[in-house]
């Protein structure tokens, strides 16, 4: 007979978009156990598993804190409720949490009266978060979500109205699949888990009905959306509340913390249920398909995610997706959680022409061949091979939703994504891999000269020698990093060059006039013109990401703005419940200067 050993859940507290998948451990006729679901089309030993999930409504629904919200809340701001606020950014769960927000929260409030004052939708101003309490650009999928939630969550026929328990409960069926996504409806409720073995035969249950009980449902936490600011001061709204310019196109950079890296050890400050891979993959989503870039570079990304969850759920979205993961050759774990570079771009803006894969790995074995003597290739090896990779591809751009017929005026762009070895104390491997990355993009400029981006995570902060390589052209001969060199390959220094006009997308807010920037250039590094900070964790703040661009085909048009440490707050680190990285996303809107391509 089939029996149920275990039943738990990964995390105590379900969040509304995230789906619930309970732990079920189940022992078969012949005393072995598996995970794997039985289920009624594939019955085991003539019995499956019957599951259902009940809310539990048996108090009054309860409001949760918009900072804690595994808090329940003991006051509202009565300033948010005259302001027609969201309701849910209303709650706080203490004075003192009110208090320590009120820096943050008081934008809510002056975003409104401004929106007011100006007749106008603040919603339509802003760029990037959606969330189901309504804030941000968009709420439609999690909408649509919401509106098929019966039929996502297992329904094949409305169900029973409410069930009362004898001791007063009353529980409302609203699912009858293994896994279950929670929705507003749940928020303040108690959801109950049902898993009970059952006769394929006479479909009666056998034996104990095995349960269990969440926590209270929360909404998902929401950050205050991010606006894309011109650069010029002048934007224009698109018809679905995106700031863009006729003949233009955005691009996304963002490391999203690879599932591997976020352990409760590195991230002891984030609670363990938004450090968890089930929520932070819906909030991660849900950030970058608010940013609507045409262009997605991402980094950290595992392949099996790439394959299970972002390639099919961004091609919903429309999006067709590239992908290069790490090498192997010093990686020891499971082949499919290794991570990798991936690359998007929208099927209706642009179409793939070609696809460049660089493995700094085959780079470093040429390297060792050519100028390492043998009995030194060994340790030369172990220093520079670190499984990182760069995706290289160039695109065509559609016009009209169509590629452009005469291949006299085809508008092609060059998009390179990178991740490059994050130890500290190999500085020469750094700069090996941007420069040899670097040389290659000159090969492809060389064979065809058009538009391009160097995105990604370089691990280097601003004024390193990797950052001036790329944002100078050349590293200065007594630049220090060029001290660590055991194995002399940076040498000459003079070949430490390259020949594309690169330039930092955000040192354009430097360049900007007017009082309306001031807070934008506050956010950046006086001497490099970088943002202070891309990656926020307890132990490191600094600058590790960038778009870069050939300034020559390339103009900023606009720019994702920056957070500032006002704005996540004194105690808070990333990963956070709100933002689901210990990396920000950047984004840049570009517009071609002038046709840089050939047939």
């Amino acid at each position: 007979m089939v029996s149920v050993l275990r039943v738990h859940l990964p995390s105590e507290i379900p969040i509304v978009g995230c789906e619930l998948t309970p732990y079920v451990l189940v022992r078969r006729a012949d005393k072995t156990v598996t995970t794997d679901d039985v289920n009624e089309t594939a019955p085991l030993d003539g019995q499956f598993l019957r599951y259902k999930w009940y809310r539990v409504q048996s108090d009054k629904k309860v409001a949760v804190c918009s900072i804690h919200p595994s808090e329940q809340a003991t006051l509202q701001c009565l300033g948010c409720v005259k302001a027609r606020l969201p309701v849910a950014k209303s709650y706080h769960c203490t004075p003192k949490c009110f208090s320590d927000a009120w820096q943050h929260h008081r934008v809510l409030h002056d975003r409104a009266a401004s929106a007011a004052n100006e007749n106008g939708n603040e919603d339509e101003e802003v760029f990037g978060r959606f969330s189901s309490s309504g804030s941000g650009v968009s709420n439609s999928s999690l909408s649509a979500s919401a509106s098929s939630a019966n039929l996502v969550n297992g329904s094949e026929a409305p169900y029973p109205a409410a069930i009362t328990q004898k001791s007063g409960e009353i529980w409302y069926e609203v699912g009858r699949c293994k896994t279950y996504t929670p929705t507003a409806d749940d928020i303040g409720h108690v959801l109950k888990f049902e898993c009970v073995v059952v006769d394929a035969e006479t479909k009666l249950p056998m034996g104990h009905v095995n349960t269990i009980l969440t926590s209270r449902v929360i909404p998902a936490p929401s950050p205050t959306p991010r606006r894309l600011i011109p650069i010029d001061g002048i934007g224009h709204l698109d018809a679905d509340g995106r700031i863009t310019s006729s003949g233009t196109f955005t691009v996304l950079s963002y490391n999203i913390l690879s599932e591997a890296y976020a352990t409760n050890d590195l991230y002891n400050y984030c609670p363990s249920w938004a450090l968890s891979w089930t929520y932070r993959r819906q909030n991660l989503l849900r950030e970058i398909v608010g940013y609507r870039a045409d262009i997605i570079c991402l980094q950290e990304v595992q392949s099996d995610h790439y394959e299970e969850f972002f390639a099919p759920e961004l091609d919903k979205h429309g999006y067709h997706g590239l992908y290069k993961r790490k090498t192997i050759e010093v990686y020891s774990g499971n082949t499919n959680t290794i991570d990798g570079c991936a690359t998007f771009f929208r099927r209706d803006r642009f179409s793939h022409v070609k696809k460049y894969e660089v493995e700094f790995n085959k780079a470093a074995q040429s390297l060792t061949d050519a100028m390492i003597p043998t009995i030194q290739k060994k340790s030369a090896l172990n220093r520079l091979v670190k499984d990182n990779v760069a995706l290289i591809v160039v695109l065509e751009a559609k016009v009209n939703n169509q590629p452009v017929d005469n291949p006299g005026k085809r508008q092609l762009l060059c998009v390179a994504n990178t991740h490059v070895n994050v130890q500290q104390d190999l500085k020469d491997v750094k700069l090996w891999q941007v420069h040899t990355l670097l040389k290659g993009l000159e090969k492809i400029a060389a064979s065809a000269d058009i538009p391009m981006l160097v995105c990604g995570d370089f691990n280097s902060v601003p004024g390193s020698a990797p950052h001036a390589l790329l944002a100078m052209g050349k590293v200065d001969p007594s630049h220090p990093d060029l001290a660590v060199d055991p194995l002399t390959i940076l040498r000459p220094h003079s070949k430490l060059a390259h020949q594309l006009p690169l330039v930092s997308a955000y040192s354009s807010f430097a360049r900007t006039a007017g009082l309306g920037f001031e807070p934008h250039k506050r956010r950046l590094d006086g001497g490099t013109n970088e943002p202070l900070f891309t990656n926020v964790t307890r132990d490191f703040i600094g600058t590790l990401d960038y778009i870069f661009y050939t300034a020559d085909s390339l103009v900023v048009e606009s720019l994702l703005e920056l957070l500032d440490e006002e704005r996540l707050r004194k105690d808070t680190a990333l990963p956070s419940p709100e933002w689901s990285s210990d990396h920000i996303a950047l984004l840049a809107e570009f517009r071609c200067c002038k046709n840089k391509s050939r047939q």
